[in-house]
């Protein structure tokens, strides 16, 4: 039964991709959709798996250590058994705000960070990178909505820091991030991912991003919609994945 109703949002929110994209005249082949599991059980997560989701992020660094070690374990485990289809490794996303001192543990997992808002986080993750000999992709998250008190570079600011973030051997900017605030009202998020796209075509145009530069993060189970009208190439989702699915109490997050 949860099988069978994650299947069904997992198709329904891509439909609803595909259809953004078509009003935005894109190909839905350039957005990614990173399932942020949040409170999903661990049952669920070994589903989202093998369903075939190839994206999955997480918010807090204890459960993105938890998370991406069991599903790591999980398929060694059925890699040997000659029964069990194979699945690839999921890439791994962090899209909550991450503190310098748990660079380190999400490392060894960790495909992308979304949430780089400060040089001093960027040089921890350059420090903790170097150790581990490995480039970290990373993206800048932009306070586009310029909300007191939320997390994210302001917008005066974003493009000095990029090219600081591009300074550093083991760091690799891709892109930019940015999260609209909760609303009814459509034109809100609009006006805050059309921001961010004026700041990640300035990046861009300045030619500090270099080839690997082609990332926005933009948008959420409420509003992705308008994150792809606006050019996201990446959209965090998670409410609307679990539908009718029992989950423990969520807390706000980067979903």
């Amino acid at each position: 039964m949860m099988k069978r109703k994650l299947a069904e949002n997992w198709k329904r929110v891509e439909q609803r991709i595909n259809d953004a994209c078509d009003r935005a005249g894109r190909k839905a082949s350039s957005v990614t959709l990173v399932a942020v599991t949040k409170y999903a059980s661990l049952d669920i997560l070994r589903a989202l798996v093998e369903l075939g989701v190839p994206h999955l992020g997480e918010s807090r660094v204890q459960e993105f250590t938890k998370r991406a070690g069991f599903i790591n374990e999980w398929l060694i485990r059925r890699a040997r058994d000659p029964q069990a289809t194979a699945r690839p490794r999921p890439k791994w996303h962090m899209v909550g705000h991450l503190q310098r001192n748990k660079v380190k543990s999400i490392l060894p997992w960790v495909d992308l960070i979304h949430s780089v808002d400060s040089l001093r986080l960027a040089e921890e993750i350059d420090a903790q990178s170097e150790r581990l000999d490995r480039v970290t992709p990373v993206l800048l998250q932009v306070n586009a909505a310029d909300e007191p008190g939320k997390n994210g570079v302001a917008v005066a600011a974003t493009t000095h820091l990029a090219e600081q973030i591009c300074s550093l051997d083991h760091v690799e900017l891709r892109g930019l991030m940015t999260m609209a605030p909760l609303s009814d009202d459509p034109e809100k998020p609009r006006y805050v991912f059309g921001r961010a796209r004026e700041l990640f075509d300035e990046v861009i145009g300045d030619r500090m991003g270099g080839p690997a530069f082609q990332e926005l993060s933009m948008g959420m189970s409420n509003d992705f919609e308008q994150g792809i009208e606006a050019g996201a190439t990446l959209v965090r989702v998670g409410s609307a994945l679990f539908e009718g699915i029992e989950l423990a109490p969520q807390p706000i997050s980067a979903e």
